[in-house]
This record gives structure tokens, C-alpha cells and sequence, in this order.
């Protein structure tokens, strides 16, 4: 509950702030412009971000016959997560990673990188394939898609802003306004930045206690971390940064340094949410 109420939040702040931003290129007229420029950003998420996502990882879809095991697992999480099978498939990308994609548990996909095939255990990558497929039980792949393709609308609309204060003409008396038309034009994109990467790490939590319950254990998920800690830091990934929200683990995890960084990045720390699986927060909280 309480990260639904966090998530709810923030979604409304990047809602908000694509109005803001709007208003202060056309006043009322302009946030009428900035809520229409967001509804076409998100209907293009809704109804193609799975493709989009499948298409950059370079996936190929994978039959029960190519890879049982692997139908098998995730026949089984989706029975138990009470939801239809996903389509499955497997990206060549020689990291350990993973995601989910897909508008609803009816539209949805998992992923799997070839080089979590080779570094994990089939329990470890039960865990995995459970977090993910808590991602699509909890619809967060449409939540995360709709926050991104807000945040871009933001983007695009400050950028807006930004030309229109620089070259719209007008005296003296208009210097505050322009200032202060292109102060927003900065600082809009970066904080619709950090709310979406807020949202993605409220998440990514969420979806390691609901895997963590689906399978009556956090360690085989906690173990898998561990070596997804690793293999992230020193083996580069081809991954699309658009897309890197979606993945169990930061794809970029060996490039982030700075506490800034850190703060903006879209997925806790490793070793947080190693700890929690550890801990057994898992347990205290409802079950799915």
C-alpha cells in the first residue's frame, strides 16, 4: 500500500509538472496543449511499448520446445501469480539481465539476456523470472511506460519553451519572463528525471517482495542479485538507455559513480534490496 500511495504520487507530479510546463509557453491555453502532447505520448507507450522493448533488446521469441525449462518456470509462476502465460524470449546481449514488457498480463512478454542464462542456477533464475513476472501481475510496466513517455512529453514541450523564450521577440520588460521561461525549460526535464526515477525504484522494490512471496522465499532471488551485482559492473551492455528502466538490474551499473548519479538512478541499491529479500520484510507484508 504503501508504495502504490508513493506511486500515485509521483505519477501525479510528472502529470503535473507536463501542465506547468505548457502554462508557462501558452498560459491556460498551453497546459490544455501540454495535457494533449502527454495523452499522445502515452497512447504510443500503451500500445507499443512491447514491441518497442522486444525490438531494442534484439530478442527472439523461444518455444516450449526450444527451451522447456524455461516455459516451465514461468508456466508455473503465472499459475501461481493466477495470470495468463507470457510470450518468452531470449536477447543476445551477453550481460546478466532481464525484463518484462507488455501493456497488461494479456499483452505481456519476459525477457531474458543470454548472459543471465550462463551465470545463473534455474532456482536463481526462478527468482528472477518471479520478480518479473510480479512486474506484470502489478501492471507496473504500464506505469513505468505511461511515466516515461510523460517525462519525454516534458521534455519536448520545455524544449519549446526554451526556442520560443529565445527567439519570441519582445522589449525590456519581458526579461524576467523569458528568464524565467527558460529556468523552467532547464529544470523541468530534470526533475520529471528524478520523479521517474523514483517511481522505477518504488517498483523495482515492490516486485522483489511480490516474487519473493510467489515463490515462499527470497533467497534464491537475493542470490541472484548478487551475481547480477556483478556481472552488470563489469560487463557492458548493448541496451538502449530509453529502456534501461525496465531491467532487474541497472544495465549501466558500472558507469554510475556520483552520489548524483546514484540519486537519479532507476534502480535501488544492490544491496538494499539484497538485504530486504535477507531480512524477511518479505514475509510481514500482505501477501499477493
Amino acid at each position: 500500500m504503501k508504495n502504490n500511495l508513493k506511486t500515485a504520487v509521483i505519477l501525479a507530479g510528472i502529470g503535473g509538472l507536463m501542465i506547468v510546463v505548457g502554462g508557462a509557453i501558452g498560459g491556460p491555453s498551453g497546459a490544455a496543449i501540454g495535457m494533449a502532447i502527454g495523452l499522445v505520448f502515452v497512447g504510443g507507450s500503451y500500445w507499443f511499448s512491447d514491441k518497442l522493448a522486444i525490438k531494442s533488446a534484439r530478442a527472439v521469441e523461444v518455444t516450449a520446445e526450444q527451451m522447456p525449462r524455461y516455459h516451465a518456470i514461468v508456466a508455473d509462476l503465472a499459475r501461481r501469480a493466477d495470470m495468463p502465460m507470457p510470450r518468452l524470449y531470449v536477447a543476445p546481449d551477453r550481460q546478466p539481465n532481464a525484463f518484462a514488457t507488455g501493456r497488461s498480463p494479456e499483452h505481456a512478454a519476459v525477457c531474458v539476456n543470454q548472459g543471465i542464462l550462463d551465470v545463473l542456477t534455474w532456482e536463481e533464475l526462478q527468482g528472477v523470472l518471479a520478480h518479473e513476472i510480479s512486474h506484470v501481475r502489478n501492471r507496473d510496466i504500464l506505469i513505468s511506460s505511461v511515466a516515461a513517455a510523460v517525462a519525454m512529453g516534458i521534455t519536448f514541450l520545455a524544449r519549446m519553451a526554451m526556442w520560443g523564450a529565445m527567439f519570441g521577440g519582445g522589449g525590456r520588460n519581458r526579461n524576467d519572463g523569458i528568464l524565467g521561461t527558460l529556468a523552467l525549460a532547464i529544470l523541468a526535464p530534470i526533475a520529471a528525471m528524478f520523479l521517474q526515477s523514483a517511481l522505477s525504484r518504488s517498483r523495482e522494490y515492490e516486485a522483489d517482495r511480490r516474487g519473493a512471496q510467489l515463490l515462499g522465499t527470497g533467497e534464491p532471488l537475493a542470490r541472484a542479485l548478487e551475481k547480477l551485482d556483478r556481472g552488470t559492473k563489469v560487463i557492458p551492455s548493448t541496451v538502449n538507455p530509453a529502456q534501461a528502466s525496465a531491467y532487474i538490474a541497472n544495465p549501466f551499473a558500472g558507469q554510475k559513480s556520483s552520489f548524483s548519479a546514484r540519486f537519479a538512478s532507476t534502480h535501488p541499491p544492490m544491496e538494499d534490496r539484497i538485504a530486504r529479500l535477507r531480512s524477511g520484510e518479505w514475509q510481514r507484508s500482505s501477501r499477493p
